[in-house]
């Protein structure tokens, strides 16, 4: 505050943040109150933003405040940076607040502010609180004011005093320090509290050994799959039981995960963190843009919710051929880069593709007692709505074969998910004490070329039988690199250190669509 011509003028400034990406970056509140009666707001604010205005005006005259009567400029820095969503209706009130001299100035310096109003001045949830809490403790700052609801998810960050309050009169008490809050904090004993039961056991699916074997493996080596078979054959039933079977989520994986369901305003209010790996299954008139993300307000999309975890195609070819072509490159890049004319973002997206599909448009090509009524040329079509490159990011292709009534009756006990499970994590252990020298990369779909060649060392007689199949399957480069990652993670399975005869073998089987058997 200074003093110009008998005039007080008043000037104040707080911190709040703006998501970008999954991250967020600082946003400076400045408030400037001098003679005249005129309100403005600068700083590039969208339609969200410009109406926090009467928000604003009616939550102070609830707590029996007012905006200054004077003529009050208020600048959201950096200049260039679009400012979206309600989430600045707290730091906006502070500011004129303070500059309206209701509250005191001393706490702002150190603190971040986040949070929406409501008409009564109650505090409502916003997105992103993970990665503002964690860009508030890299720019040094105490504490974090923000609404209730999120508090639990941003006490996650140690070293940041985290205060959720649910009312801008707990905000205006806390500041004046008429009260005494404790701030939220996060215990790792609870980490492992929510974990949630798979939605299906596989002790509740009945036979198809080769399917729960097939699937095993794609687990323990992170490997994409393609399911393909006949309606009512147990396509989806096994793909819902994958999660079950999944290593659970490192503290770091958790962080990651929740950071962009986060931003992407899917997170629980109730967690502090997500657990469990994410499941996703989009239905097949999603758009390419609802897939990689993006949009006019930069939304992560499908493939990044499902990071860290499964992504599930129900149905593949009934998908749109330009929203599977999309997928291409985070397959194997694992991550999403998003240009448009006024952003760049990249979002993380290392998810292992699970799919299923029928053979043909009616269901049964290749079925043991029903006839298929599909012409070869129809058959050939609806398989090419998958493209061959797409086809080859896919490590496992497993024919799924209906069951019979003895086997659907049958009382002999299934083995659990939780047994699966015990020999996932074992291999999954085995590849990160291997990799722990490869920054970057834990499990074995994800190696390199170079990385194949060091790791996943083949014998003599190994090397002629992958040599015949690739010549008489007319395998691509691609394919032969699918396979020996394959046959790693089934040796692994089996702890042995070379790629033996019988693992390149059965990795070879689970290429059925390079096999011939579907009109290709």
């Amino acid at each position: 505050m200074y003093l110009c011509r008998k005039l007080i003028i008043m000037y104040v400034k707080l911190i709040s943040a703006a998501i970008q990406g999954i991250g967020a970056i600082p946003v400076y509140v400045e408030v400037h109150v001098s003679r005249g009666i005129r309100f403005s707001l600068v700083g590039l604010p969208d339609n969200a933003v410009r109406e926090s205005h009467e928000r604003i005006a009616s939550a102070l005259q609830y707590c029996g405040m007012d905006i200054p009567r004077k003529q009050v400029v208020i600048n959201m820095a950096p200049g260039d940076l679009r400012k979206e969503g309600s989430g600045y209706d707290l730091p906006l009130s502070v500011g004129l607040m303070a500059a309206g001299e209701y509250v005191p100035v001393e706490l702002l310096k150190d603190s971040l502010f986040i949070g929406e109003l409501s008409l009564d001045a109650s505090l409502q949830a916003v997105r992103g609180a993970l990665p503002i809490a964690l860009a508030a403790k890299e720019m040094g700052l105490k504490r974090l004011i923000l609404p209730l609801k999120n508090a639990a998810e941003a006490a996650v960050v140690e070293g940041l005093e985290v205060y959720g309050m649910s009312h801008l009169r707990e905000v205006v008490s806390f500041l004046k320090g008429d009260s005494r809050l404790e701030a939220f904090t996060f215990s790792l004993d609870s980490f492992n509290e929510t974990q949630s039961a798979p939605e299906v056991d596989f002790a509740e699916i009945r036979g198809q050994e080769q399917a729960k074997r097939a699937i095993e493996v794609a687990c323990a080596g992170g490997h994409n799959l393609v399911m393909i078979g006949p309606p009512g054959s147990g396509k989806t039933m096994m793909a819902k039981a994958i999660p079950g079977i999944l290593p659970p989520m490192s503290l770091d994986e958790a962080l990651e995960t929740t950071k962009i369901h986060s931003v992407a305003g899917k997170m629980d209010t109730r967690y502090s963190l997500l657990t469990s790996r994410p499941f996703r299954s989009p239905h097949h008139s999603i758009s390419s843009v609802a897939m990689i993300g993006g949009g006019s307000n930069p939304q992560p999309g499908e493939i990044s919710l499902a990071h860290n975890g499964v992504l599930f195609l129900d149905e593949l070819p009934e998908f749109q051929r330009s929203v599977l072509e999309v997928l291409r490159q985070p397959l194997e890049d694992r991550n999403i880069s998003i240009a448009r004319a006024r952003y760049a973002i990249r979002y993380p997206a290392g998810f292992m593709l699970v799919a299923s599909m029928n053979p043909c448009p009616c269901g049964y090509f290749n079925h043991p007692a029903k006839e298929c009524v599909c012409t070869t040329a129809q058959v050939h079509k609806y398989i090419h709505r998958i493209s061959g490159p797409l086809m080859d990011r896919i490590d496992i292709q497993m024919e799924i074969v209906p069951l019979g009534y003895e086997h659907l009756s049958s009382v002999r006990k299934q083995e659990s998910s939780l047994s699966i499970r015990a020999r996932v994590i074992k291999a999954r252990q085995l590849q990160g004490d291997r990799f722990r020298s490869e920054p970057g990369l834990f499990c074995n779909a994800q190696m390199t070329a170079k990385q194949v060649q060091r790791y996943a060392p083949v014998d003599h007689n190994a090397q002629l039988l992958l040599k015949n199949a690739m010549e008489k399957l007319d395998l691509s480069a691609r394919a032969y690199s699918r396979i020996l990652k394959v046959a790693r993670t089934i040796a692994d399975m089996d702890a042995s250190e070379r790629l033996r005869t019988q693992d390149i073998a059965e990795a070879i089987q689970y290429r059925s669509l390079d096999r011939g058997r579907w009109g290709l």
